[in-house]
């Protein structure tokens, strides 16, 4: 059972696709569930290098699955305990030096802009439809969206989406900095694959530790930043990757001197 999602990975990438369409890829409990075992599972594989987060159906994801929480006469506790699972999972790869891209092919609704934003990459669809609806039903912000929503637009657009009924189009989430391409529907998938393959045939362990270094930046103190960046760059230097690609460096600019 995929408990909707589908993971798979071949060649250093990990795919990792919600796959609940008829409910909008809306998070239940299992769901939740096998978001946090996806996320630890493929942060701990040696083997992976990136990680694309894609969906099925029209929409990428509708956050947290309030229809069956009201049918099924959810509690606030059952309801807390989803989202820490689903917060786990966030965490877990927010915080890991692997980086993502995400390939959003239709709506995102509440908490799926915070799954959207645990990718370190978003590339939209021309079909992409971004939402808050949260003060719609009564609901705070959950799945990352109070943190991350600010951190990648600022804490007045935030404040936009999530006080009024706003819906935002590719072209103006493009603007406001809620995702860094917008690509024909027919070209989401090639483009996407290009970004991961690139980090993959990149300096691949660099591109990780640039993400976790951005991403851990904001909760802690200048000092312990730097001391973050000045380790992990002594560390990177003495990777074969890097001695390579230094000596290419070096050997190219004494050639363009010479």
């Amino acid at each position: 059972m995929s408990d909707g999602i589908l993971l798979s990975v071949a060649d250093g990438l990990a795919r990792v696709t919600f796959d609940r369409p008829a409910s909008l890829n809306a998070m239940d409990f299992p769901m939740a569930r096998r978001w946090r075992e996806i996320a630890h599972e493929v942060t701990s594989d040696s083997s992976v290098g990136a990680v694309i987060l894609d969906a099925n159906g029209p929409a990428f994801c509708a956050g947290g699955d309030v229809v069956a929480m009201a049918t099924t006469g959810s509690s606030g506790r059952e309801v807390t305990e989803t989202a820490e699972a689903i917060h786990d999972g966030i965490r877990t790869f927010v915080e890991a030096p692997l980086p993502m891209v995400a390939a959003v092919q239709g709506a995102v609704a509440g908490g799926g802009l915070g799954l959207m934003l645990s990718a370190d990459y978003v590339v939209a669809s021309e079909k992409a439809r971004f939402v808050s609806r949260y003060a719609n039903i009564g609901l705070t912000p959950d799945l990352g969206v109070s943190t991350l929503l600010p951190a990648a637009i600022g804490q007045r657009r935030a404040l936009q989406l999530l006080l009024q009924d706003r819906m935002i189009d590719p072209a103006e989430a493009l603007e406001w900095g809620l995702v860094a391409e917008v690509v024909a529907s027919g070209d989401l998938e090639t483009r996407v694959d290009e970004i991961a393959r690139f980090w993959l045939d990149g300096a691949t362990a660099a591109f990780g530790q640039a993400t976790r270094l951005v991403r851990l930046g904001a909760g802690r103190t200048f000092a312990d930043n730097l001391d973050d960046e000045a380790a992990t760059i002594g560390a990177a230097f003495d990777t074969p990757e890097a001695k390579a690609r230094v000596a290419a460096f070096a050997a190219a600019s004494a050639k363009g001197r010479s």
